[in-house]
């Protein structure tokens, strides 16, 4: 770490909490006011994603059997050759699309973004005995560490914490040295327990993001409630994160117990307990919303963890440029999103979170198909799921963390019935491809977007229940856990290398 990175974060530190807070609350009545006058409504739909990858040997260069697959850092220059971006840990790379109209040429434009970027990317790391990987969670720590040295190494310089494989990001080493930080950051999950003095745990995590434009500013609480209700039922079909590294677990933790009491999407339980240590709640699944006005409010409302200075230039949304800063560490499973370079291009949307990387990028583009799906048709159609109590979109997106589409999730169809399971599905995927007819799609095209989804329903299998059997057959052959986990990660990254650009999850089975 340098001497630079450490000033960087103590000029952090030094930012006046109250005034950083007073501008963000003036910065708000900019934004609210530019609402009011229609500023952020653009009459169509519109659609992005982001996609997080991390980092693995190839094997070519492995010095033993134990390295293959192991997780990697990918150089600095390496990134900007991809043209992606860095997120928090040093082996991670994330693509963000191009954003692009909701119909049928715009979806087709989005999934052939990402393979294009994707493609060249591979190709890069390929030249440095790498692979990007999509999934949920790593396992497989770098050669010759364990996942908790990796996770929990940092340095102190001039009295500033700074975790060792976290890429420069000031705002996430700032928020360990911050006077609110707690003493520790804390994992905690079933059998699992990691304490940190910075917020690196988080980065064993990835996800995809999909993006969701309204087209009139007001209407965003009305989507965002229905984005609320969905939330449960789509993680529940992308679960792919069911286990930690082998060496976080307990030292009396057996393999039955893990097996037995581990969760679906781990995913969940990272995020929001590592960066909900101390007194801040930062994760957590949001209320509905009343007024477009009311999800501004709750951006200044939020605590913050890391005041920054902000550089204002001449774009448009710098102009509520301290209340967009405060918004990067606004962290909640569905979050509205106010932003545009330009007046012509502001825009409103919604960031959905719920999902982890999936196995290809056709599943991976069909979560974003689905949530912008069911964005365009729910609220047309004032469709009766939106009568469902908050209390139970929450325990649904909880209960489907925990067991996928095992868990009991409830909902209510089209006809204001009671739904679970198959029937839930089938009213949820009949009107997410009723809302890409509605833009545009044909049937067909509808169809081919959703297809992956629906095959997770048709044979009950799941990314994490495909890794759940390959540990317990690894273990029922006479293998100990760490060796099934690691021949189980293994099996994922290798068929991945064969189906993530063209084929899908389905394939596997």
């Amino acid at each position: 770490m340098s001497d630079d990175l450490a000033e960087r974060v103590e000029d952090v530190l030094a930012v006046d909490a109250a005034e950083f807070e007073a501008q963000a609350k003036a910065d708000a009545e900019v934004l609210k006011r530019e609402l009011r006058e229609g500023t952020f409504d653009n009459h169509q739909s519109i659609v992005g994603l982001e996609y997080e990858f991390y980092a693995v040997s190839d094997g070519r260069w492995s010095a033993s059997e134990d390295d293959v697959h192991a997780l990697m850092r990918v150089p600095r220059r390496l990134l900007g050759l991809m043209g992606f971006e860095k997120e928090l840990g040093l082996h991670n790379a994330e693509m963000t699309t191009s954003p692009q109209p909701l119909n049928p040429h715009g979806l087709r434009a989005q999934e052939s973004e990402v393979r294009a970027r994707l493609d060249a990317a591979l190709d890069c790391a390929a030249a440095e005995g790498m692979r990007l990987v999509s999934d949920g969670m790593w396992s497989i720590p770098p050669a010759g560490e364990s996942a908790r040295e990796y996770l929990t190494d940092s340095v102190t310089d001039g009295g500033v914490r700074l975790a060792t494989n976290m890429s420069n990001s000031v705002r996430y080493h700032a928020m360990a040295n911050g006077p609110t930080a707690p003493a520790s950051f804390t994992l905690d999950a079933p059998h699992v327990s990691l304490e940190a003095d910075t917020v690196m745990p988080e980065a064993l995590i990835t996800s995809i993001q999909p993006h969701y434009q309204v087209p009139h500013a007001d209407d965003l609480p009305y989507h965002f409630n229905y984005a609320l209700r969905v939330a449960g039922p789509l993680l529940a079909l992308g679960v792919n994160s069911p286990f930690f590294p082998a060496d976080l677990y307990d030292e009396d933790a057996t393999a039955d117990e893990i097996l037995a009491d581990g969760w679906d999407e781990n995913r969940i339980a990272v995020f929001e307990s590592v960066l909900n240590s101390g007194d801040h709640e930062k994760v957590a699944f949001p209320g509905d919303l009343d007024t477009v006005e009311d999800a501004v409010d709750r951006v200044v409302e939020d605590s913050t963890m890391v005041p920054m200075s902000v550089e204002r230039g001449d774009r448009f949304d710098d102009d509520f440029a301290t209340l967009r800063r405060k918004h990067g560490t606004y962290w909640r499973w569905v979050r509205p999103v106010f932003d545009g370079a330009s007046r012509s291009s502001a825009n409103a949307r919604i960031e959905f979170r719920p999902i982890a990387g999936q196995p290809t990028v056709r599943d991976s583009v069909a979560f974003q198909a689905a949530f912008a799906g069911l964005m365009e048709r729910l609220p047309r159609l004032d469709h009766p799921v939106i009568d469902l109590d908050w209390e139970t979109a929450e325990e649904n997106f909880y209960t489907a963390m925990r067991e996928g589409p095992h868990g009991d999730l409830r909902w209510i169809d089209v006809d204001g019935d009671e739904a679970t399971g198959a029937d839930l599905y089938e009213d949820l995927l009949v009107h997410a491809r009723d809302g890409l007819r509605l833009a545009g799609c044909s049937e067909e095209e509808a169809n081919y977007y959703l297809e992956p989804l629906r095959k997770r329903v048709e044979t009950g299998v799941t990314p994490a229940d495909w890794k759940r059997a390959r540990v317990s057959d690894a273990l029922d052959d006479g293998g100990d856990f760490e060796a099934a986990l690691r021949e189980m990660q293994r099996e994922y990254v290798e068929r991945q290398s064969d189906s993530l650009l063209e084929g899908a999850f389905s394939d596997w089975l």
